[in-house]
C-alpha cells in the first residue's frame, strides 16, 4: 500500500526520487537476498529518497528537481506524493527474434537503419554487412546485426587508432620540413609497434588481452588496466564512474588477478561556473564531481580494493564530458592465467542476473554527445552493485587457484555478444539465451545477447570441472550457469527457444 503523505508545516512540502524500473537498486537488492536467505518469496523492494523542501511551492520544485535533486536519465520522482516505485513489472517471455530486411536498402536507407537503431556504423560498413548477408541469401535478425554492431563499434574495435592516416608535415623528431607519408594505423605502428621493438622480457602480455600483465618477482606478475568512463559519467556521474571502477576491476579479473588498488585522473569543468552558461542538456560540474568521486569512493570500498592514486583537473574543455580515467592494479601466481578455450568446454556465466542494463553501451560510447544525448541513452547507463562483484572475485580466485577453466573474460561492452564472441573468436561457440538468468521476464533475444548489466563474468570450464566450480558458486553464493558451448565450427551461433537466432561466421565477425 501507499505510504499516507506526511504532516507538514504549513509553508513546507516534499520530494520523492526513486529509480526507474529495470534501472538496478543494489541496496534493493541486498534486503531481497538477506530475506530469501531467511525463506520469504515473493517479496518486492525498491529505496528512494526523499526532500523536505521549505519556500518552494508545489510548481517550482517540480520545474527545479530534474537535474538537480534528480537525474531523469534514472530517475522519476513526485511532489508531495509518494513517488511510485521502479518495480519492473511482469511481461510475457520473448524468445524471438525479428528479421531486419537490410538487403534492398539503398545508402539512405542503410543509413537510416544505423541510426534509427542507434547502431553507430557507417554507411561503409552497412554496405559489408549488405553483401554479407546477400552472400547467405538472406536477411539479418536483429540479433545478429546488434552483434555486429557491437563487435564493430569504436569501443570494441578501436577503428580510429586502427585506421590508416596519409600525413604531410615534419617528419619524427623534427619541427620544420614536410614529409609525405601513410601510417598503417597509430594502434598497429606505433601502439603495437613500439610494444613489439621494445620486446622486453618482462612483458607477459600486452594489447590482446583484457589487462596487461608484467613479472614483478620470479613467482609473481603484475597487471594494470585503465580505460576512460566519461560518456556514462557524463549522464548520470555516480552510476558511471562506478562502473567505470568496477569494469577495470573485472577487467584485472579478468585475466586471473587479484584487484588490490584503484587510481583515478579526472577532469571537471569549473565548479563555480554559472547557471547561464552551462551548455543545454549537461549536468553542472559541481553534480558531476560530486557523484563521480562518490561512485569511485563507493564501488572500491564496498570492494576493499582502495584508492591509492590519481589526479584532478578543472578546465572548461570538460564541462559537457568529463574525463572519468580509472585504473586498477592486481597481482597475480606467474602462469596462473589460462587464455585457450577447448572444444567441448562449457560456456558459464557467473555472477549478476541480466536486465536492461546498457544497452547499446559500446554503441552508445562510440557515438558524439550533443544536448538531446541523455534523452536517447539513457539505457545505455548502469548502476553498479559492488558487493556481487565481491562475492564474483572470490569465486574467480577460489576457481583459478584450482585451475578450473581453460579461458576467463568479462561481461563488458556489448555484454554476452563480445565476452562469448571474443572468447570463442578463434574455435566457434554456441549459446542458449533461455539460460540465462534474468532480473525479470519480457527480454528479448537481443536484450539479453546485448546487455551490459554489472558484475558477470564468462569462463570456458572443461566439463569435469564443472560441478567442482558449481559447488564453489554456491559456496560463494554466486549464480553460475551453463549457457553455452565452444565447438570447432567457426561459428558463432545462439539459438533462444530453442530456435536459431545468431548464425554468423566468425571470420566475418571480427575482421569484417
Amino acid at each position: 500500500a501507499a505510504e499516507a503523505p506526511p504532516e507538514l508545516e504549513p509553508g513546507w512540502t516534499y520530494l520523492d526520487v526513486t529509480l526507474h524500473p529495470g534501472v538496478t537498486d543494489a541496496e534493493a537488492e541486498t534486503l531481497l537476498a538477506v530475506l530469501g536467505a531467511r525463506g520469504l518469496a515473493g517479496v518486492r523492494a525498491a529505496t528512494g529518497r526523499r526532500y523536505y523542501v521549505a519556500g518552494l511551492d508545489a510548481a517550482r520544485l517540480a520545474e527545479r528537481a530534474p537535474r538537480t535533486l534528480a537525474n531523469p536519465v534514472v530517475e522519476h520522482w513526485s511532489v508531495g506524493a509518494p513517488a511510485r516505485p521502479g518495480f519492473v513489472e511482469a511481461e510475457p517471455a520473448r524468445m524471438e527474434a525479428r528479421t531486419v530486411p537490410l538487403r534492398e536498402l539503398d545508402e539512405a536507407g542503410l543509413a537510416e537503419l544505423s541510426r534509427a537503431r542507434r547502431l553507430a556504423l557507417d554507411v561503409q560498413e552497412m554496405r559489408q554487412i549488405q553483401a554479407y548477408f546477400g552472400r547467405e541469401g538472406r536477411d539479418p535478425s536483429d540479433v545478429e546485426l546488434e552483434t555486429l554492431a557491437q563487435s564493430w563499434s569504436e569501443h570494441c574495435a578501436h577503428k580510429t587508432f586502427r585506421s590508416p592516416i596519409d600525413y604531410d608535415g615534419p617528419p619524427p623528431g623534427v619541427r620544420e620540413g614536410e614529409v609525405a607519408q601513410r601510417i598503417e594505423g597509430l594502434l598497429k605502428t606505433y601502439i603495437v609497434g613500439a610494444t613489439e621493438r621494445l620486446d622486453r622480457p618482462w612483458v607477459r602480455s600486452a594489447i590482446k588481452d583484457n589487462a596487461g600483465i608484467v613479472a614483478f618477482t620470479d613467482a609473481l606478475d603484475l597487471a594494470f588496466k585503465v580505460e576512460t568512463h566519461n560518456h556514462p559519467s557524463a549522464l548520470e556521474p555516480f552510476g558511471g564512474a562506478g562502473t567505470g571502477v568496477g569494469g577495470v576491476i573485472r577487467d584485472v579479473l579478468g585475466v586471473s588477478a587479484r584487484p588490490i588498488a584503484v587510481t583515478d585522473v579526472l577532469g571537471f569543468g569549473p565548479l563555480d561556473l554559472p547557471a547561464d552558461e552551462l551548455p543545454e542538456g549537461a549536468l553542472h560540474p559541481r553534480r558531476v564531481y560530486d557523484g563521480v568521486t562518490h561512485g569511485i569512493e563507493d564501488y572500491g570500498n564496498k570492494m576493499g580494493v582502495p584508492t591509492v592514486s590519481g589526479a584532478v583537473w578543472f578546465h572548461p574543455g570538460y564541462t559537457a564530458n568529463p574525463l572519468v580515467f580509472a585504473g586498477c592494479l592486481g597481482v597475480l601466481p606467474s602462469g596462473s592465467h589460462p587464455t585457450e578455450p577447448q572444444p567441448g568446454d562449457w560456456v558459464v556465466l557467473v555472477g549478476g542476473r541480466t536486465g536492461r542494463d546498457g544497452i547499446g553501451g559500446a554503441t552508445f560510447s562510440s557515438m558524439e554527445m550533443d544536448h538531446v544525448t541523455h534523452e536517447v541513452a539513457g539505457a545505455s547507463v548502469q548502476i553498479g552493485d559492488p558487493i556481487q562483484e565481491k562475492k564474483v572475485a572470490d569465486l574467480v580466485l577460489a576457481a583459478r587457484d584450482e585451475g578450473l577453466y581453460h579461458a576467463i573474460t568479462d561481461c563488458g561492452a556489448g555484454g554476452l555478444s563480445s565476452a562469448v564472441g571474443e572468447m570463442g573468436a578463434d574455435l566457434g561457440v554456441r549459446a542458449w539465451l533461455e539460460r540465462v538468468p534474468l532480473k525479470y521476464p519480457g527480454l528479448e533475444p537481443w536484450e539479453i545477447w546485448l546487455s551490459e548489466a554489472q558484475e558477470r563474468m564468462v569462463l570456458a570450464v572443461p566439463p569435469d570441472r564443472w560441478e567442482r566450480l558449481a559447488e564453489l558458486a554456491r559456496r560463494y553464493r554466486v549464480e553460475a550457469v551453463r549457457i553455452g558451448r565452444f565447438e570447432a565450427t567457426g561459428r558463432l551461433v545462439v539459438e533462444a527457444g530453442g530456435r536459431v537466432v545468431c548464425d554468423l561466421d566468425m571470420a566475418f565477425v571480427h575482421g569484417g
